[in-house]
């Protein structure tokens, strides 16, 4: 098993570099602890591995700043920042519609997951520390947004 200093040294690497591989984000995650859904509950800013995937170019248009989960039922997928600086949910770039949280197995493991209300998508989280998540979006997105792979993010409690 890795110790805590190695696994936050390999995200740290793997968020500041230039192209982040699916395969050394997947080994990442294999060693990444699961997260139970209480401990989601907050408020959380949000970034992006540096995959190439589509959603990142829909992210940094709609100026995400991360996700807000008020209880297992009250999520909030895309808080944005508005031109006025203000934090908003933004529900047209979401599908129309917020969240709820749901422990759900992935890759052989039951953890917390965002779930969708409007789109066929799935938000799973494991555990970086007390402080840090990473996450895999994955569901039925194929032809949803150009979506047809993986997309691999990280969330930070905002203080």
């Amino acid at each position: 098993m890795l110790g805590v200093t190695d696994i936050r040294t390999r995200f740290d690497d793997l968020r500041a570099a230039e192209r982040a591989e699916p395969a050394d984000l997947d080994a990442l995650w294999a060693d990444l602890a699961t997260v139970e859904v209480d401990e989601m509950l907050g408020a959380w800013r949000g970034g992006d591995f540096a995959t190439g995937h589509v959603a990142s170019t829909v992210l940094e248009k709609v100026r995400w700043h991360g996700k807000r989960f008020d209880s297992p039922l009250e999520a909030v997928p895309l808080v944005c920042r508005g031109d006025d600086g203000e934090l908003y949910s933004n529900l047209a770039a979401g599908g129309g519609g917020e969240a709820s949280l749901w422990s759900v197995a992935f890759r052989g493991e039951v953890t917390a997951t965002m779930v969708y209300d409007k789109m066929p998508v799935l938000d799973h989280f494991k555990k970086v520390d007390d402080a840090t998540v990473m996450g895999i979006m994955n569901g039925k997105l194929a032809g949803t947004f150009g979506i047809d792979d993986l997309y691999y993010f990280w969330l930070e409690r905002d203080a």
